[in-house]
């Protein structure tokens, strides 16, 4: 999986709320048919919590309800709000997202399916990138050849070994993917930070988060 995504819900500021859990008795618009007018219903009553929802279906049309003061809240997929609040918003609005949403993943991609170094599939290149944030790897190290030190973790042993055999090729998939675009998180930062993603779920697992490469020698 490249990324993990769960459902959130957009609040103009005036509201001045925080969490999801703030939201009692709010006018909800959603879309009808979708695994987020569900989600809505799960996470109000697993709050004990009460909406009025307003069921749209054209997402223009729910849109404009929105930010026509029809509705206190709309709510789909945190990273299409997200979007939608870059691109749509006519005036600042905020995200909250639904405590105890279930998270879903992007891309249908598994990054474990990739199964040699030289792959070049879509899987194989974001392995890569995880791998080298867990290991420290980042766009201007991934080919200097590290000094030995008498002493070293399981983790910095790999590090050198990893950059060792960068600096050794110039045609190494998995050090090329790293040298043009950086790690997961160096390409995180640069292309979803600014739009105002947060790593969240997207963190590294040894940081609290979901994601991690296998082992690829």
């Amino acid at each position: 999986m490249n990324y993990y995504d769960g459902q959130g819900f957009m609040v103009p500021k005036k509201l001045k709320v925080k969490s999801a859990k703030q939201l009692n008795g709010a006018t909800v618009c959603v879309q009808p048919g979708t695994t987020n007018e569900l989600n809505l219903a799960d996470c109000f009553r697993a709050n004990r919590m009460t909406f009025k929802p307003v069921v749209i279906e054209k997402l223009e049309e729910v849109l404009n309800a929105y930010f026509a003061g029809r509705c206190d809240v709309f709510t789909t997929d945190h990273s299409g709000l997200i979007a939608l609040r870059a691109t749509r918003a006519p005036s600042p609005t905020t995200t909250s997202s639904c405590p105890r949403s279930s998270p879903r993943s992007r891309s249908g991609r598994r990054c474990a399916t990739a199964t040699t170094a030289g792959s070049t599939s879509s899987s194989g290149r974001c392995s890569r990138m995880i791998e080298a944030e867990e290991l420290g790897l980042i766009q201007k190290n991934i080919d200097q050849r590290p000094a030995a030190p008498t002493r070293r973790s399981s983790a910095s042993s790999a590090r050198a070994a990893t950059s060792a055999r960068c600096s050794a090729s110039t045609t190494s998939g998995r050090c090329n993917i790293v040298k043009q675009v950086g790690n997961y998180g160096e390409s995180f930062d640069a292309n979803l930070k600014p739009l105002g993603f947060e790593r969240g779920l997207n963190r590294l697992w040894n940081q609290g988060g979901l994601l991690y490469a296998p082992p690829m020698r």
